[in-house]
């Protein structure tokens, strides 16, 4: 998904599925703003605006986080994925593991 448009006619989609895809877009905005404080902050040399600029992105930060606690909470497959692979300190590359349930189980 590289735009905030719809690839099927919206008058075709589910309401579940255009409250993701308003979640989902909402979170790449909120991730694209992160990246844009990061840069304005690591150049700006003034030293109150740049303290301005990483509470901003911080800000940001929380936006995209209460995002994807929403996100997977709609979505029990995603959800199933984060549980795997976020606060883990098991290697990130797949091995498998992310088509299970932490406890075992499959999806």
């Amino acid at each position: 998904m590289s735009s905030a448009g719809y690839q099927e006619p919206i008058e075709q989609l589910s309401t579940e599925t255009r409250d993701m895809h308003l979640a989902l877009v909402s979170l790449m905005e909120e991730l694209e703003a992160i990246d844009s404080y990061n840069q304005r902050a690591d150049v700006c040399a003034d030293q109150a605006l740049k303290a301005i600029l990483e509470h901003n992105r911080d800000e940001e930060k929380e936006h995209a986080a209460m995002l994807l606690e929403w996100i997977q909470r709609q979505d029990s497959r995603f959800s199933n994925k984060l549980q795997v692979y976020l606060f883990s300190k098991k290697e990130i590359a797949h091995s498998g593991e992310a088509d299970q349930t932490p406890t075992g189980g499959t999806v």
